[in-house]
């Protein structure tokens, strides 16, 4: 079997993975990443899933990598040949004029984007990329990970040796493997003193997953095939409504949704909107509206993939389920088809699901719901040892065993650096959704730009300590404001500046 070496390498080409591998590898270090699907950036193109995004993103609240894509992504579209004057006359514009993210975009243009990021350093050859690729088991010595053997698509494996590992995966799959102490699901009131945490722990109660699917809308109804589980879902219902239906928990509690926008009797916004990534007046070449469907009615309840004996039965179902939401749309009378141009497939289903809750280390801090929650707090709690600035509402989908779901405020939040030590493992860091973080505020740090620092943030500091021969232990206990300027040189925003709240 082969043996490869590197000074780092980064388990799982998601968002937070693939600015772990580019900050490590602009830093000089020889760096690797593996990754399970056709496109490298997790739950913004293989999981297809728009920004989510807080609402000061326009002036601040990312690193400025995250802050220079968004840019580049609306270069992009007013560089396109069929842009029509009504898009170029913006600056300030969602490609997509949806309602859920401020830029909503083509997954491909996505993709694109991501891999060029990484291009000089894989034509330096400081970068190695394996797509197709998967992390089988680990080898472990004295708390510190020494190896992990990986296996493409056609079953062959080789060992890949490094100083530092990131786990990258959007599950935290190295955490199992590697022995490093994790949660995953609820954890108890005991434990977190979370008021709103149930009073015993509950691993098997997680946030849903939701395999997305690419919607397109005909001028004419064309003919669609009718899942052989469709029925089975249609009598379907959760917390007593249908699973497929337009009454579902949304955040104000029990919501009517409806397709289209200014629908009476249900939410003024249509769920069509929602998550549109393709506006026709836009461009001037005839294409058509697409959407990504990712709604309440396609989010899988019925079991997880995390930790589950019956995961592959779960995935193969979360797909079935977003088929039959697809078909039931169309049975309504609706003219779509899934359309998998958008997202690199036939079957216009996305490459992976949309992960909504990792595992997470055990960490040398844990963010906690009172920390962050505005109503439990008179202003924005500043970290000493932040790495990073993120906010979002605390935001959990109908779980899957208690079938509880929250939508709180918070105010913008910081990201402790001593969130991403873990209590034991020496040379291993979270680069992803699996800080050290709680099932609860999970809810809200598990969005795009959050997890986007905390991979930027991962990688420059594996490369930290491989440059001053420390670990990083020792960097939280009496380097943070050393590696603190370099994450200011590189463009991060350690604390909230002139906030102005919304409902404050």
């Amino acid at each position: 079997m082969e043996v490869r070496s590197f000074d780092i390498a980064v388990i799982g080409a998601s968002l937070g993975g693939v600015q772990a591998a580019r900050a490590a590898a602009e830093s000089g270090m020889r760096v690797y990443m593996c990754g399970e699907t056709d496109w490298i950036g997790g739950q913004l193109t293989s999981q297809a899933v728009p920004p989510d995004e807080h609402p000061f993103i326009e002036e601040q609240g990312a690193t400025r990598s995250y802050l220079a894509y968004r840019r580049q992504v609306r270069e992009s579209y007013l560089q396109d040949p069929a842009a029509s004057e009504l898009l170029k006359s913006q600056t300030v514009f969602c490609p997509g004029r949806s309602w859920v993210s401020r830029v909503a975009h083509d997954p491909r243009l996505a993709h694109r984007l991501l891999t060029a990021s990484l291009t000089p350093y894989l034509e330096q050859g400081t970068l190695t990329v394996a797509l197709h690729t998967r992390c089988v088991r680990a080898e472990v010595k004295d708390d510190r990970v020494l190896s992990v053997t990986v296996r493409d698509e056609k079953g062959r494996e080789e060992v890949i040796r490094a100083q530092y590992f990131l786990d990258a995966t959007d599950c935290g799959d190295l955490l199992p493997m590697t022995g490093t102490e994790y949660r995953v699901g609820a954890e108890g009131k005991g434990e977190t003193g979370e008021p709103h945490a149930p009073l015993q722990a509950d691993p098997e109660d997680q946030q849903p997953i939701t395999w997305v699917a690419a919607l397109a809308l005909d001028k004419e109804r064309q003919p669609m095939e009718k899942p052989a589980s469709y029925e089975e879902f249609r009598r379907l219902t959760v917390n007593g409504l249908p699973q497929l239906g337009w009454d579902a928990v949304g955040p104000n509690g029990v919501t009517r949704y409806a397709m289209f926008d200014n629908t009476p009797g249900a939410m003024e916004l249509g769920l069509w909107t929602y998550r549109r990534i393709q506006y026709p007046p836009y461009f001037t070449d005839g294409r058509g509206e697409i959407t990504l469907l990712n709604w309440p009615q396609n989010d899988y309840v019925l079991g997880n993939v995390i930790d589950d004996p019956r995961a592959e039965e779960h995935l193969k179902a979360a797909r079935e389920l977003t088929g039959c939401c697809a078909y039931w749309l169309w049975e309504q009378g609706y003219p779509v088809r899934l359309t998998g141009e958008v997202l690199g497939t036939q079957d216009g289903l996305a490459q992976a699901p949309y992960i909504r809750e990792s595992r997470r280390i055990v960490a040398r801090k844990t963010i906690l719901e009172q920390e962050i929650a505005r109503d439990l707090n008179p202003a924005i709690r500043v970290r000493e040892d932040s790495v990073g600035v993120g906010h979002y509402h605390i935001d959990l989908h109908v779980t899957t065993k208690s079938r509880t779901s929250m939508y709180e405020a918070t105010h913008p939040f910081e990201i402790p650096l001593s969130a991403m030590i873990p209590v034991r493992m020496r040379n291993l860091l979270p680069a992803c959704k699996n800080i050290g973080a709680t099932h609860l505020t999970g809810g809200c740090f598990r969005l795009h730009p959050v997890e986007w620092t905390v991979g930027e943030a991962a990688g420059y500091l594996a490369a930290f300590c491989l440059s001053r021969h420390l670990e990083p232990a020792q960097v939280l206990e009496n380097h943070v404001r050393d590696f603190q300027e370099v994450l200011v040189s590189h463009g991060f925003q350690l604390h909230w500046h002139d906030v102005e709240e919304e409902g404050k």
